[in-house]
C-alpha cells in the first residue's frame, strides 16, 4: 500500500485539496474544469477573469488517486459503491489524506477531486463506521477519522487543522505505541490464546496449588467437614464477586494488557492503579518464588527419604530452587506459545492427580487401615463433620492458611492483551475456573473427611480390646486409636500432610501433582508480573522505570521484565523462609481484588454514560459488600500485614497524585466528582444567600493569565479555598479563529494558572471592546450559586496616553458592573501591571510548548487600542500595546539574542513578583470611608488569614468629626470587635474636608485641562454636537457642582502620603460617580489623583449589600 498511496499534502498546502469551485451544482453535460491541467496552474474559465476573482482563495494543490491507490483504499474497508471515474466532473472517489501522525482522514473537494458516496450521493459526510471510533491504528497502521465539524462547515477558502484532529489533541504516546503494535502485528502472526487455554486453564492451575493436596486434609481435620465447606465458601464467595466485577469492568470496552492495573487504572484512573499495579506485579514476582520453594521442598523432603542430600536442607531449596527458576524463566523467554504448552500438560498431569485420588478413595485396601483409611463411612463422615481444633487454632486462623489457594483468579485476565477477544474470554474463563475449583475443593473436602479418621497410630496391632471405653468411629472399623489422644500419632488427618497420596491409588502421582501444581503456579506468576509491570511502565506513571517498557518479538514479550521478575524471585528463594513475606503477598492480591470490587462499585455510582458492561449479572452493591469482605479478609489472616500493604498502597497513592501524570482515561473518579460537583451546584439553588457565607467569588479582567501576574496573585490570597476566581480574557475578533486555536490557547492558560497554583477557572471571550465583553462575562460566567459577585481590574495607568474612547468604554464597564450589582476592585500598582511585553516574563509557551529547534517567533502587529493595565488584553501584546499573532518560522539565527531590559521594565517585572513571595512586617491599611456593606473590610482580613501576608497587622481610617475623634474610635472599636476582626489601630481623621494644597489643586487643574468641553468658548449648538461626539468631554457646570468632591479626593491623597506612604496594601473605598451625571474623563481623573504616587492600593466598593455579620 505504501508503494501506491499518494501524497495529498504539498508544501504549506491545507488539508483540503480543492480545485477551483463553483457553488451551483454542474450539469452531468458540463466540462470539466481543466481536469488534465497540473493543479497549480492557473484556472480559466467562461467567465474570463471575473470567475477567476471569484475563486480566488479557493485554488488548492489537488492531488489525483491512481487506480492503484483506490485499491489501497478500498482495502481498509470503503464503501464498495465508491468508484474511480477520473474523466467525469462529479467523480465518486475517495481522498485518503495521512497526517503523520498515524491518523488517515477520507477528505472530499469539488470538481475534478474526490468524493466519498454517502446514500448515493457525493458528500464526505461519513456514515458510521467502527474505525472511527478506535483509540489506536487500525490493522495497517493508519488511524481513520471521520471529518471534522470545520470540515463540513467552515468556508471553502479556511485552512483547516493541519494535523486533523478535530479536538485540538495530541496522540499520547501510550497511542502511538499502541499504533506502532498494531502495525507490527497486522505483519506478523501474533499469538493469541481463546479463553480455554488463554484463561480457564491459567485460573485453575493457580487456584489450584499445593494446597489442595497438603493442606486440604489438615483443614478438614481441624475444622470438620462442615466448617470447611464454610471456609470454602467464603473464599469462593470473595472471589466469586471479585469475578464478577473483573466481568463487569474487562466488557466495558476493548482491554489491553496489564491485566488488575489496566482495569483499575482504567476505572478509578491512575493513582489508584499505580499503586496497586506495583505491589501486584511485585507480589507475582515473590509469588514464583513462594511456589518454587514449595516446590523444591517436596523434592528435598523426596531426596531425605532415600538419603540423598547434596548438602544440608536449606541449602538444598536453595539450589533446587534456583535451577528450577531457571528452567521456568526458559520457557517464558521462548514465548506465550511454549508457555502455554508447557501448562497444557501440567493441566494433564493435575487432573490425573486428582482423578487417582477419587478412585483410590473407593479402593479400600486393609493394609492402609492402620494409617487411617478405611474407605467411605458413615461413621467417619458423622465424626468428622463437626470442628476439633487444636494447638491454639481457630476457625480464622484456619481460614487464614486456606485462603491462598483460592487466589490466582486473575491468572487470566492478567495476560489479557494476548488474548484473542479478552471481552468474552475473561468473563467465561474465570467465573468457570472458579466454579469448578471450588466444586473440587468441596468434593475433596467431603471424600477426606468421610474416609480418613483424625488420628492413627498405624500400628497393624491397635485392634479393639475394649469396646466400653472406645468410642471413636475406629472402633467400629475394629482399631483402638484412643492412645492418640495424648499426642504423638504420625497418622490421619491431623498428622500426616500427604495423607491424601496414602488414600490415592498411585501414591506417585500425587507427587507429580504437587510438581505440577506449584510450578503452573509458578510459571503463571512469572508471566503476569512482567506483563502487569510493562503494562504500567508503558503508561509513564513512574517515569523512572519507563526502560521495562519495550517489549521484543511479534508478541512484544517483556524480556525484560522476565529478567527483573527472574531476580526478584531469585533472591527470595535464596533466603528461603517465606512465612513472614507470605501473608503480605496474600494481601497484595486481597488489596488488588478489592479495588476491583471497588472500582465497579464507584463506576455505578458516578452514572456515568460510559460505563456500559455488556457482562449483565453484576450489582453495584454486591461488588461494594465484596470489597468490604476483601478488607475484612486481609485482617483476618494478618492484620500487621494487612496494615503494611495498606501503607504502601496510600504512600504510592499520594506520591502519583502529587507527581499528576499527565494521562486522562476517563475513569469513574472523573465522573463522580462531576455527579458530586453537579449535585452540590443543584443543591445550592434551593438554597437563599446568607451573609455568614458570604465570600468574595471575582471575576477578574486579566487578558492572558501571565500578562497580569500580581492582579492574579493578589486575588488568589483572598480567594484561594474561600471563594471563586474566574480569570476573564476579552480577546477581539481580527480574524475567525478555528477551534484547535481556540482549544490549544484554553489549555495552555488553564495548565499555566494550574502549575502556578492559582486556584481559578480561564474563561475567554470574543468582542468588539472591553464593556461588550465585560458585559457578557457578568452576566454569563457562572453556574447557579457559584457566579462572580465582585469584578476585578487593573488600575487602567496609560489612560492619559491613549484614545479617550478607551476611557470611556472603561469607566462604563464599572457601570455596568454596578448595574448588575457586582462589587468592584481595581488595583494599582504604580510602576504598572501589564508585563506581556518583556521577553524575560514567564511566558506560557515556555512552560508547555517548546517551540521547535531552530524556529522563530515572526510578530505581527493588529492595531489595538493602547490598554496596559485594564484587563483588555487582545493577545500577548507588544511594547506599544498592540496585539500580535504569533506564528513560527524556521531558523537558526534570527532573533537569537534578547535586547536588554530598560530600567523600567526591571521595575515592573520585579513589582509584578510583589505579591508572590512572602510580605515581611508591616501594615496593610484600611481606608474604610464608605460603608459599602463591609467588603472593604473583608479583604483585607481574608488576606492576613493566609501565611504570606500573616505578619501584616491591620491598621483602619474612617473620617470623622474633629471634636468626637475619640467617640468615633470607641464606636469602630466596637464594630469591629463585634465582627471578630483583629486590628492593630484606629485612627480617626478629622481633617479631610480641610481644604487640599494649592499646588496640588493646580496639578489637578492641569490634569483635567485636555478633557474639558469649554462650553463657553463656543457657541450653544457647536458645544452640544461636541458633547454628543465625544460624551467624556467635562464640562464648566461639572466641575462646578462636583468641587467639594473633586476637593475631597486631592485631600485623600494628601492624607494617604502622610499615614500610609510605608503600607505594604493600602485598601480603600472608591469613589462612587452617578451615571450619567459625572463624566467618565472626569472620574478617571478624581481615582487618578486620589491613587497616584502611593504604594500598592485596592479601591474597593461592594454592592452595598452586608458581607460582615455579628449575629451568630
Amino acid at each position: 500500500m505504501s508503494g501506491q498511496k499518494p501524497s495529498l499534502k504539498s508544501g504549506g498546502s491545507g488539508r483540503f485539496q480543492v480545485a477551483v469551485v463553483t457553488e451551483t451544482s454542474s450539469a452531468p453535460s458540463a466540462p470539466p474544469p481543466a481536469a488534465a491541467a497540473p493543479a497549480h496552474a492557473p484556472t480559466s474559465t467562461s467567465d474570463g477573469s471575473k470567475a477567476l476573482d471569484e475563486s480566488k482563495g479557493r485554488l488548492r494543490v489537488v492531488g489525483f488517486l491512481d487506480p492503484g491507490a483506490l485499491a489501497s483504499a478500498m482495502d481498509i474497508g470503503l464503501p464498495p459503491d465508491v468508484s474511480h471515474e477520473p474523466d467525469t466532473t462529479k467523480s465518486d472517489s475517495v481522498s485518503l489524506h495521512s497526517t503523520g501522525t498515524g491518523h488517515t482522514h477520507i477528505s472530499d473537494s469539488h470538481s475534478n477531486t474526490y468524493y466519498m458516496r454517502t446514500f448515493g450521493h457525493n458528500t464526505i459526510d461519513a456514515v458510521p463506521n467502527i474505525e472511527f471510533y478506535r483509540q489506536t491504528a487500525a490493522p495497517l497502521g493508519e488511524k481513520m477519522t471521520r471529518p471534522s465539524l470545520s470540515e463540513l462547515h467552515d468556508e471553502l477558502d479556511k485552512e483547516p487543522f493541519e494535523d486533523g484532529l478535530g479536538n485540538g489533541e495530541e496522540p499520547s504516546a501510550a497511542e502511538e505505541a499502541a499504533a506502532a503494535l498494531a502495525v507490527k502485528e497486522a505483519k506478523g502472526g501474533t499469538v493469541k490464546f481463546g479463553w480455554v487455554k488463554g484463561v480457564l486453564i491459567r485460573c485453575m492451575l493457580n487456584i489450584w496449588g499445593v494446597m489442595l493436596f497438603i493442606r486440604m486434609s489438615w483443614i478438614v481435620g481441624q475444622a470438620g467437614i462442615g466448617l470447611t465447606i464454610a471456609i470454602i465458601a467464603m473464599a469462593t464467595l470473595v472471589t466469586t464477586i471479585t469475578g464478577l466485577s473483573t466481568s463487569a469492568i474487562a466488557t466495558n470496552g476493548f482491554v489491553r494488557g496489564g491485566g488488575a492495573y489496566y482495569l483499575i487504572s482504567r476505572s478509578l484512573g491512575p493513582e489508584f492503579g499505580g499503586s496497586i499495579g506495583l505491589i501486584f506485579a511485585f507480589a507475582n514476582a515473590v509469588a514464583v518464588a513462594m511456589y518454587v520453594v514449595g516446590f523444591a521442598e517436596t523434592v528435598v523432603e523426596m531426596l531425605n527419604d532415600v538419603d540423598a542430600l547434596m548438602t544440608d536442607e536449606l541449602n538444598d531449596i536453595r539450589i533446587v530452587g534456583t535451577l528450577t527458576i531457571i528452567l521456568l524463566l526458559g520457557i517464558s523467554v521462548a514465548g506465550m506459545e511454549w508457555e502455554a504448552k508447557a501448562q497444557i500438560v501440567l493441566l494433564l498431569i493435575l487432573l490425573a492427580a486428582i482423578a487417582n485420588y477419587f478412585i483410590g478413595s473407593f479402593m479400600r485396601i486393609e493394609s492402609k487401615e492402620p494409617k487411617g483409611f478405611f474407605g467411605y463411612h458413615t461413621a467417619i463422615f458423622l465424626e468428622n463433620l463437626g470442628p476439633d481444633f487444636r494447638d491454639e487454632e481457630t476457625f480464622f486462623s484456619v481460614f487464614a492458611i486456606f485462603f491462598p489457594a483460592a487466589t490466582g483468579i486473575l491468572a487470566g485476565a492478567n495476560i489479557s492483551g494476548d488474548l484473542t477477544d479478552p471481552q468474552s474470554a475473561i468473563p467465561k474463563g474465570t467465573l468457570l475456573a472458579i466454579l469448578i475449583t471450588g466444586i473440587t475443593y468441596v468434593a475433596v473436602a467431603i471424600s477426606a473427611g468421610s474416609c480418613i479418621v483424625r488420628d492413627a497410630t498405624g500400628d497393624h496391632n491397635d485392634t479393639v480390646t475394649d469396646t466400653v471405653n472406645c468410642t471413636d468411629a475406629a472402633c467400629t472399623l475394629g482399631y483402638d486409636f484412643s492412645i492418640c489422644r495424648e499426642g504423638g500419632c504420625p497418622y490421619g488427618l491431623m498428622n500426616d500432610f500427604q495423607v491424601m497420596g496414602l488414600a490415592s491409588a498411585f501414591g506417585p502421582l500425587i507427587t507429580a501433582g504437587i510438581f505440577s501444581a506449584t510450578l503452573s503456579s509458578a510459571l503463571a506468576s512469572l508471566v503476569s508480573a512482567p506483563k502487569v509491570f510493562q503494562a504500567l511502565c508503558k503508561d509513564n506513571i513512574y517515569p523512572g522505570l519507563s526502560v521495562f517498557a519495550k517489549g521484543y518479538g511479534k508478541n512484544n514479550e517483556p524480556l525484560r521484565g522476565y529478567f527483573l521478575t527472574f531476580c526478584i524471585g531469585l533472591a527470595f528463594i535464596l533466603i528461603a523462609e517465606l512465612n513472614i513475606i507470605a501473608p503480605i503477598i496474600s494481601n497484595f492480591f486481597l488489596a488488588s481484588y478489592a479495588l476491583i470490587n471497588f472500582s465497579v462499585f464507584h463506576a455505578s455510582l458516578a452514572n456515568s454514560p460510559g460505563w456500559r458492561p455488556s457482562f449483565k449479572y453484576y450489582n453495584m452493591w454486591v461488588s461494594l459488600a465484596g470489597a468490604i469482605l476483601c478488607c475484612v479478609v486481609m485482617f483476618v489472616i494478618n492484620w500487621w500485614a494487612a496494615l503494611v500493604t495498606l501503607l504502601i498502597v496510600l504512600a504510592f497513592y499520594i506520591y502519583v497524585s502529587y507527581e499528576k501524570p499527565d494521562v486522562n482515561w476517563g475513569s469513574s473518579t472523573q465522573a463522580l466528582i462531576y455527579n458530586q460537583a453537579l449535585t452540590h451546584c443543584l443543591n445550592l439553588t434551593g438554597v437563599e444567600d446568607h451573609v455568614k457565607n458570604f465570600r468574595p467569588q471575582c471575576l477578574v479582567l486579566a487578558g492572558y493569565p501571565n500578562s497580569r501576574p500580581a492582579l492574579l496573585q493578589l486575588v488568589n490570597s483572598f480567594t484561594k479555598n474561600v471563594g471563586l476566581m474566574v480569570c476573564g480574557h476579552i480577546k477581539p475578533v481580527p480574524r475567525r479563529p478555528t477551534f484547535k486555536e481556540l482549544y490549544q490557547d484554553y489549555a495552555r492558560c488553564q495548565r499555566w494558572l494550574n502549575k502556578k497554583r492559582i486556584k481559578a477557572f480561564y474563561t475567554p471571550v470574543f468582542s468588539d471592546n472591553l464593556r461588550q465583553g465585560a458585559q457578557l462575562l457578568l452576566q454569563a460566567v457562572g453556574l447557579g450559586r457559584l457566579k462572580p459577585n465582585t469584578l476585578v481590574m487593573g488600575f487602567k495607568n496609560s489612560w492619559s496616553d491613549g484614545d479617550m474612547r478607551d476611557v470611556e468604554i472603561y469607566i462604563n464597564t464599572i457601570h455596568d458592573a454596578f448595574d448588575l450589582q457586582f462589587g468592584v476592585v481595581l488595583l494599582r500598582l504604580q510602576e504598572g501591571l501589564d508585563v506581556s511585553h518583556i521577553q524575560e516574563q514567564d511566558e506560557l509557551l515556555s512552560s508547555q510548548e517548546k517551540p521547535p529547534v531552530g524556529s522563530t517567533d515572526v510578530v505581527v502587529s493588529v492595531s489595538q487600542a493602547k490598554d496596559s493595565d485594564s484587563g483588555y488584553c487582545p493577545s500577548k501584546t507588544t511594547s506599544n500595546q498592540s496585539s500580535p499573532l504569533i506564528m513560527r518560522e524556521g531558523g537558526k539565527d534570527e532573533h537569537k539574542t534578547k535586547s536588554p531590559l530598560s530600567l523600567t521594565d526591571q521595575h515592573l517585572l520585579e513589582a509584578s513578583q510583589q505579591f508572590k513571595k512572602k510580605q515581611g512586617k508591616g501594615t496593610i491599611d484600611v481606608w474604610w470611608l464608605y460603608d459599602d456593606g463591609g467588603l472593604t473590610l473583608l479583604i483585607p482580613y481574608l488576606l492576613t488569614n493566609r501565611s504570606k501576608w500573616g505578619d501584616c497587622r491591620i491598621r483602619v481610617f474612617i473620617g470623622g468629626k474633629i471634636n468626637r475623634i475619640d467617640h468615633d474610635r470607641r464606636a469602630m472599636a466596637t464594630l469591629l470587635s463585634r465582627f471578630r476582626i483583629d486590628f492593630s489601630d484606629i485612627n480617626v481623621l478629622g481633617d479631610i474636608n480641610t481644604k487640599p494644597k494649592k499646588h496640588n489643586k493646580l496639578t489637578f487643574k492641569e490634569l483635567i485641562e485636555p478633557y474639558r468641553l469649554k462650553e463657553d468658548d463656543m457657541q450653544q449648538e457647536a458645544a452640544e454636537r461636541l458633547k454628543a461626539q465625544e460624551p467624556w468631554r467635562i464640562t464648566d457646570n461639572e466641575l462646578e457642582l462636583y468641587k467639594a468632591k473633586t476637593n475631597r479626593q486631592i485631600r485623600l491623597n494628601e492624607l494617604l502620603k502622610e499615614h500610609s506612604s510605608t503600607a505594604k496594601l493600602i485598601v480603600m473605598s472608591m469613589p462612587l460617580a452617578r451615571k450619567g451625571t459625572v463624566s467618565s474623563a472626569l472620574y478617571m481623573c478624581w481615582l487618578e489623583t486620589l491613587s497616584k504616587d502611593l504604594p500598592p492600593l485596592l479601591l474597593v466598593r461592594g454592592n452595598h449589600q452586608s458581607v460582615l455579620t455579628f449575629y451568630s
